[in-house]
């Protein structure tokens, strides 16, 4: 099988060295395409050196170098994984035949803390990845522990179905709610998360990027869960239609007059709202099942990873 291993990154000069050497020593087989996204330092140079294959993306964002990666890059498995060597890539043998003897879509390495340095895994990176993990499940179903990992390896129906549609760091939720929208079959491994390289710094702003990765959550939960967002704002919009019309009722069964005009105006207003919402829900999820069954389709136009391991012989 075709094994391709494909790495994002920016200012990766310090780091990129190592991750090469980790998949020469754990698999030798796969070819290494680092993808430079327009580094200021000699990262492209560094890769060539040790024998990847570089490809430069001026795009600025790491969900764009995903777009490229996975539209460039002909395999039948890939891996993704940062490069700024902070993952262990001891168990990538393991994960690749979890992927191929379960013919999964998607396996997840699940950061676990090598407990060498305090600033590795800070606590308030945890408590954010716990949270943001912890709203995709509520919103979209599946078990994960942790969403936002950067190494991850994926079979080729995966990566050929999916629509890249985000630019930065919130690629990795995008990457998580596709395979739970389509109900692919994923799985998670433990893997040791590792100090970065003396000298680099991360490219994470943990705020910045968090709250980014907040709205995509949100982005997504409307367009792939329209109905229930939609019943959502009806439900808010008719209960305080009805709180102010109570009142207004009581006085008029009382007087037979509505002595607050502009009250009653508002109150038809948000009922008139609440209506017009739940109808956009029920158009916008035919929308929605509509997409949902095109990337299906071509999803299952490919063979999945098990079937490609198969020999031509025995099939």
């Amino acid at each position: 099988m075709r094994i391709a291993a494909v790495i994002p990154c920016y200012n990766e000069a310090l780091a990129i060295a190592q991750v090469i050497e980790g998949f020469r020593t754990h698999l030798p087989q796969a070819q290494v395409h680092v993808f430079d996204n327009a580094s200021s330092d000699d990262t492209a140079a560094v890769a060539r050196a040790h024998g990847a294959r570089v490809t430069t993306v001026r795009l600025r964002g790491k969900g764009n170098v995903v777009r490229r990666m996975f539209a460039d890059v002909e395999a039948d498995i890939y891996i993704m994984v940062d490069g700024d060597a902070t993952y262990d890539l001891a168990r990538l043998p393991e994960m690749i035949d979890m992927l191929v003897q379960g013919n999964l879509d998607m396996v997840v390495g699940a950061r676990q803390d090598d407990q060498q340095d305090a600033q590795t895994y800070r606590r308030g990176h945890r408590l954010g990845n716990r949270m943001l993990t912890g709203a995709v499940v509520k919103l979209f179903g599946g078990e994960f522990s942790d969403m936002l990992s950067g190494l991850r390896v994926f079979s080729r129906r995966y990566v050929k179905s999916f629509p890249a549609l985000s630019q930065g760091f919130e690629t990795e939720t995008e990457l998580t709610v596709h395979a739970l929208e389509l109900r692919m079959p994923w799985d998670e491994l433990p893997v040791r998360y590792l100090a970065r390289p003396e000298g680099s710094e991360s490219k994470l702003s943990t705020y910045r990027d968090g709250w980014r990765i907040l709205v995509t959550i949100t982005k997504l939960f409307v367009s792939e869960r329209p109905l229930l967002f939609f019943m959502i704002v009806t439900a808010v919009l008719a209960l305080a239609s009805l709180g102010l019309a109570f009142p207004l009722l009581l006085t008029y069964l009382h007087t037979g007059l509505v002595p607050r005009l502009p009250t009653a105006v508002l109150a038809t207003g948000l009922m008139l709202a609440a209506m017009l919402s739940a109808s956009c829900g029920a158009v916008l999820r035919t929308v929605t099942l509509g997409r949902r069954e095109v990337k299906r389709i071509a999803y299952l136009a490919i063979p999945g990873a098990a079937r490609l391991a198969t020999p031509a012989s025995t099939q």
